[in-house]
């Protein structure tokens, strides 16, 4: 939910100051800005609840810590990539990539009930999946329509 917070409210600032800026509303240009910072957001959850978020990876998968660790500099890397015209298209295929990719570690996080902030299993379980599902597409959605698609 945090994200979307992030994501919607710095959309609406980046709108208002574009309009001011340009006369005109920008909105592909406030979508990536809003996008860069919920991956911001996001990137430094990897590294402040770095123990909860290894739990989120299923057991078969080895080095949960690096691959947290990984994961947020990958965000990192995307969010700054969305922002320069001569990488945006192909920072917003790989991040749609990216958020296909890392969308079975929250179904697997949902099923064992983790809460990666206290690093515990006592989170809000597989009825989260109805929320984080459609905000995956969300994001998805998003990062095309401000960053690939002409319309």
């Amino acid at each position: 939910m945090k994200p979307l917070i992030v994501l919607l409210g710095v959309f609406a600032v980046s709108l208002l100051v574009t309009k001011l800026l340009y006369g005109t509303c920008q909105c592909a240009l406030s979508g990536r800005i809003a996008m860069f910072a919920m991956l911001i957001f996001s990137a430094i959850g990897h590294f402040a609840f770095t123990k909860g978020m290894a739990l989120m990876i299923p057991g078969f998968i080895p080095f949960k810590t690096e691959s947290v660790y990984l994961t947020g500099i990958a965000e990192i890397i995307f969010a700054f990539g969305l922002l320069f015209p001569n990488y945006r298209t192909l920072t917003a295929w790989l991040l749609i990539v990216f958020l296909i990719l890392v969308l079975p570690a929250n179904i697997y996080a949902s099923i064992k009930q983790i809460d990666y902030q206290k690093a515990t299993f006592n989170g809000n379980g597989v009825t989260y999946l109805w929320f984080r599902i459609p905000l995956q597409l969300f994001f998805i959605v998003w990062t095309y329509l401000s960053a690939i698609s002409k319309y």
